[in-house]
C-alpha cells in the first residue's frame, strides 16, 4: 500500500511539472507558414474600393496605385493595412439596497360560552384564554455592490485583409509577437471593416471595426508563474468549499 502511494505522489509530481523541454529554453514565436493571413496574400481577390484607372492619354498626372495622388488605402485580399488601439477607459458603479419588515399577530377568546373558563381547569399553569395566539416575524436585508476599472491601452498592430463579404465589407485579421529575454508579448486583432471607414493613411481605429476581437497577452516565465499549477486548479474547481 505504501508503494502505491509513493508512486501515485510521484506520478502527480511529474504530471504537475508540465513539459519540461522548455526549461532553460526561449519561447518560440507561432508559424506563420499556413496562417490565414499568407494564404490570402498568396491568392489576391477583388478590389472592395473603386481605384481611378490610370489615363491613357498624355499627361501628367496619374491615377494609379503607386502615384503621388493614388489611392493607397488597404481594399482587396491580401493587403495590409495598420489597426489604431487606443483604450482609455473608466468606469464606477455603486449601489446599495435595503429592506426592512415586520409583523405581529394576537388573538384572545377571554369568553365564548364559557368554554374558556371550563377548559382553563385542565391548561398548564399560567396558560389562560386571555393571549390564545400570539405571532411575531422581523425580516431584514442589506447588499451593497461597487465595480471600478481603469484600462489605458495604446497599441498599433498590421492587419492583413483575409476575406471580401458580399456587402463590401473587409474581414481583416492581424497578429504580432515580441520577444524580450524569455517572454513573448503577443497581440491579436480580428473582425470586419468598411472600405470607407479607412484612413488616406491606410489606418484604422479600433472603435470602426465591427465584431472586434482584441487580445494582448503573453506567454513564457513570467506568465508561467503568475498561473496556478495543475494541482491547483483542479482543486479549485472539484473542492466545494
Amino acid at each position: 500500500m505504501t508503494r502505491v502511494a509513493i508512486s501515485i505522489v510521484f506520478v502527480s509530481a511529474v504530471a504537475g511539472c508540465g513539459d519540461l523541454s522548455t526549461v532553460g529554453e526561449t519561447p518560440d514565436f507561432t508559424p506563420i507558414d499556413g496562417t490565414l493571413e499568407e494564404r490570402a496574400m498568396e491568392v489576391p481577390g477583388h478590389s472592395a474600393v473603386e481605384r481611378l484607372q490610370p489615363t491613357k492619354t498624355a499627361s501628367l498626372w496619374s491615377g494609379g496605385r503607386q502615384s503621388l495622388l493614388g489611392d493607397r488605402r488597404a481594399g482587396q485580399v491580401g493587403d495590409i493595412l495598420t489597426v489604431v488601439i487606443e483604450i482609455d477607459e473608466r468606469a464606477e458603479i455603486s449601489n446599495s439596497t435595503s429592506r426592512e419588515r415586520s409583523g405581529s399577530q394576537s388573538a384572545a377568546i377571554p369568553s365564548l360560552l364559557g368554554i374558556p373558563q371550563r377548559l382553563e381547569r385542565v391548561l398548564p399553569d399560567g396558560a389562560d384564554f386571555d393571549a390564545a395566539l400570539s405571532a411575531e416575524a422581523s425580516s431584514r436585508s442589506s447588499g451593497d455592490g461597487s465595480v471600478r476599472r481603469n484600462e489605458k491601452l495604446t497599441l498599433r498592430v498590421a492587419a492583413t485583409i483575409v476575406g471580401l463579404l458580399p456587402n463590401g465589407v473587409l474581414r481583416v485579421q492581424g497578429s504580432q509577437e515580441v520577444r524580450v529575454n524569455y517572454e513573448i508579448r503577443e497581440l491579436l486583432v480580428s473582425g470586419f471593416v468598411r472600405p470607407e471607414d479607412v484612413s488616406r493613411q491606410n489606418e484604422i481605429t479600433y472603435d470602426k471595426i465591427a465584431s472586434a476581437r482584441i487580445s494582448y497577452g503573453g506567454r513564457g516565465r513570467i506568465s508561467e508563474v503568475q498561473q496556478p499549477r495543475y494541482g491547483q486548479q483542479v482543486l479549485d474547481r472539484v473542492l466545494p468549499f
